[in-house]
């Protein structure tokens, strides 16, 4: 049985390849460093996204409206030093502050798995 596909983009290199590293162990993952490589590795296998809100280029919030409006109907959380805006209306599914750990990244995935 296949391990579910998680895409992660973060535009701090470093940081991503550790998000990537501490999901290794339970989910197959894509790396994207910027939000238009998040949408080029977008396909119908990915299972959830892990979002950054602010990188060059598309944004965190303009990358999940395009997944929206093209119907992808994968969970997406957003993971992100911004503090969570409750006046602020978004349609991700979830959202986990930074920093984060191993266990709570690993948690807020399986919580979003379909």
């Amino acid at each position: 049985m296949s391990k579910p596909t998680v895409l992660l983009a973060d535009d701090e290199k470093d940081l991503a390849d550790l998000f990537a590293l501490y999901l290794d162990d339970h989910y197959d993952t894509r790396v994207a460093y910027n939000g238009e490589e998040a949408l080029e590795k977008l396909d119908s296998s990915v299972d959830v996204i892990l979002l950054d809100r602010r990188m060059p280029g598309y944004s965190g919030d303009e990358v999940l409206a395009a997944v929206r409006k093209e119907g992808w109907d994968c969970p997406v959380i957003f993971l992100s030093a911004i503090a969570k805006d409750a006046d602020r209306e978004n349609s991700a599914d979830d959202y986990l502050e930074k920093p984060t750990n191993r266990d709570e990244l690993v948690e807020i995935v399986k919580k979003n798995l379909p």
